[in-house]
């Protein structure tokens, strides 16, 4: 894997810092996206982990593209570019659309362009009081070819996406707090920990019910009430088999016994 990416697995959590802080963390080429990809792949398929943190190195969370990409990009025909974007960076997302475990986005600095995306990416957000988020395309005369609009548009309220989509103004931590954008705010040097406390208490659930759940809800955006009906009767005949389920139901019924 390339040093864009670094893991470390601890008590059924895995921490994925991106580690270019000399670029911002930019997803500066194609070993970049392929470090994030393998990554995900990797968390997804170890049964162990019930867990992931995504944050960066440094001062920002990720820059987005880096300029000289963007340059090589654009003296590039249209035809190829499409076929680049497609290829490329557009793995990413489908990427995290394939994970099977939640991952939560430390937001530790600046998330800018497809850093904002790839915050979005996540399925919850914390962010440092020193964090910022732009979608900041428009202002170079782009869109978000990473997907983007789908994200904000299922992130945000429509018109709060839209503000961010058109304008590419930045909005900070207490903004995007307000908005919904993200969920809890920490100060920077307690971020990890706050980010650390939620990804523990997610942990501590049986890995069966944590990854069925995040599917549920991930169905739920793109599905009819009777499909995601369909899904959660398959999963709970099969949640109600594992000696997980079992094991919970006896704690619980003997704590109830010693209440009574």
């Amino acid at each position: 894997m390339s040093d864009f990416v670094q893991i470390v697995r601890e008590d059924g959590i895995a921490v994925i810092t991106l580690n270019h802080p000399h670029t911002r963390n930019a997803i500066a080429d194609e070993s970049c996206i392929q470090a994030i990809v393998t990554a995900l792949s990797e968390i997804s398929a170890d049964p162990s982990l019930r867990a992931a943190i995504l944050t960066g190195a440094g001062p920002a969370f990720c820059a987005g593209g880096s300029l000289q990409s963007l340059g090589q990009i654009a003296a590039d025909e249209p035809v190829a570019n499409e076929q680049r974007y497609r290829s490329g960076i557009q793995r990413i997302p489908r990427a995290f659309q394939q994970i099977d475990i939640p991952v939560i986005a430390a937001v530790n600095g600046p998330a800018i362009g497809a850093g904002l995306d790839l915050a979005c990416m996540c399925d919850i957000r914390v962010a440092s009081t020193r964090a910022t988020f732009a979608e900041s395309f428009v202002k170079l005369g782009l869109v978000a070819g990473d997907g983007g609009a789908w994200l904000l548009a299922r992130t945000l309220p429509l018109a709060r996406a839209y503000e961010m989509a058109l304008t590419g103004n930045a909005i900070d931590a207490q903004q995007a707090m307000d908005w919904g954008l993200v969920s809890r705010l920490a100060e920077p040097e307690n971020l990890m920990e706050t980010a650390l406390t939620l990804a523990r208490a997610i942990a501590a659930n049986p890995g069966h019910a944590v990854r069925m759940t995040k599917r549920l809800v991930d169905a739920s955006l793109l599905n009819t009430l009777d499909s995601v009906l369909s899904l959660s009767a398959c999963m709970q005949a099969l949640a109600h088999t594992t000696e997980a389920h079992r094991q919970a139901l006896r704690l619980m019924t003997a704590r109830v016994g010693t209440k009574s």
